[in-house]
C-alpha cells in the first residue's frame, strides 16, 4: 500500500487521497472490494464502498452510497484514490484505504498509518458583541472560526489595543475546534474598535462603534439609553448590521438587520 501522509485542503473545493496498491497474486480476473474509513478501530466510519466485479472495469457502490464520495482512481490500475467533493473542515481527521481480493484466498491489505487531511479556510467573524453593565463597565467580544485558528487583533481609531484570548474553544468538538475567542475590556462610548482576524488564507475585519449615549427623552430620572452599532464587513461592503442598547444598565439587542 502507498499513501500520502498528509493532504491540505480549501474548505468548499474538491480534495483528493491518494492510495495505491501492488500484489503479486492480483490480476484482471480477480473481484476487489475497496474501502475508504475515517477514522480507526471501533469508532471509525466506513465513507465509501465499491465493488468491481471479475471482467469488469468498473468498481460498483451501494445504493445509499454518499455522492459526495466517489473513487477517483481504477481498482484495475492498482489505483483507490478517494475523491471529496465540496471538502469542509468536518472532513478532517485521518482516512484508511483498504483493498480486498476476493478469490480462491481471501486477502485484505490495509496501510496502518492512513493519510491525515487538513482541510483549511479562511478568517471568518461570525460574531461581534459588548458584554457587561454600566457598574461593572463593558467589554468588546469577538468570535472567529477559521483553520489554522486565526491570530485576533483589536484596532481603536489611529492605534493597537491589547485584547486577551479566551478561547480557542474546547479542542476535537467539531466545529468548535475552528473557533477562538477575543475580548477587549473597557469599551468606552464615542469610540470605535475594529476586530482583525487573519490566517495565512486571509483576513477580516469588523468595526464596532459605541455611540455616546443620548439626551434623556423621558421624565422620571431614567437612565438614557446607549447605542451601539455593529457592521462586519468584507473589503468596503457592509454585509450586517446589528443595534444593540445599553438601558438600566443593562445591554439587549433590539433589532438586527440585513443590508
Amino acid at each position: 500500500m502507498n499513501v500520502q501522509s498528509e493532504v491540505r485542503a480549501i474548505e468548499g473545493y474538491p480534495v483528493v487521497l491518494p492510495c495505491t496498491f501492488s500484489h503479486p497474486q492480483h490480476s484482471q480476473h480477480s473481484s476487489l472490494q475497496v474501502l475508504w474509513r475515517l477514522g480507526h478501530g471501533q469508532s471509525a466510519t466506513v465513507l465509501y464502498r465499491c465493488t468491481s466485479h471479475s471482467g469488469t472495469t468498473t468498481c460498483e457502490p451501494g445504493p445509499q452510497q454518499d455522492q459526495r464520495y466517489r473513487l477517483e482512481g481504477n481498482p484495475r490500475e492498482h489505483d483507490l484514490s478517494l475523491r471529496i467533493n465540496s471538502a469542509t473542515l468536518q472532513d478532517s481527521g485521518r482516512y484508511y484505504c483498504r483493498v480486498e481480493i476476493l478469490g480462491r484466498e481471501h486477502i485484505s491489505f490495509e496501510d496502518k498509518m492512513g493519510t491525515k487531511l487538513r482541510v483549511e479556510t479562511p478568517p471568518k467573524i461570525i460574531a461581534l458583541m459588548v458584554e457587561g453593565t454600566e457598574r461593572s463597565g463593558f467589554s468588546a467580544v469577538c468570535r472567529v472560526l477559521g483553520s489554522p485558528l486565526p491570530d485576533v487583533q483589536w484596532f481603536g481609531l489611529d492605534d493597537l489595543l491589547e485584547g486577551s484570548v479566551l478561547g480557542p474553544l474546547a479542542q476535537g468538538t467539531q466545529p468548535h475546534s475552528y473557533q477562538t475567542i477575543s475580548q477587549l475590556r473597557d469599551v468606552e462610548p464615542g469610540q470605535q474598535y475594529t476586530c482583525s482576524a487573519s490566517n495565512p488564507l486571509g483576513r477580516e475585519q469588523a468595526t464596532l462603534y459605541v455611540l455616546p449615549p443620548r439626551p434623556p427623552l423621558s421624565v422620571g430620572g431614567a437612565s438614557p439609553p446607549l447605542v451601539l452599532l455593529l457592521s462586519l464587513s468584507l473589503g468596503a461592503k457592509v454585509i450586517l448590521l446589528v443595534v444593540c442598547m445599553v438601558q438600566g444598565g443593562a445591554l439587549q439587542v433590539v433589532s438586527c438587520w440585513w443590508k
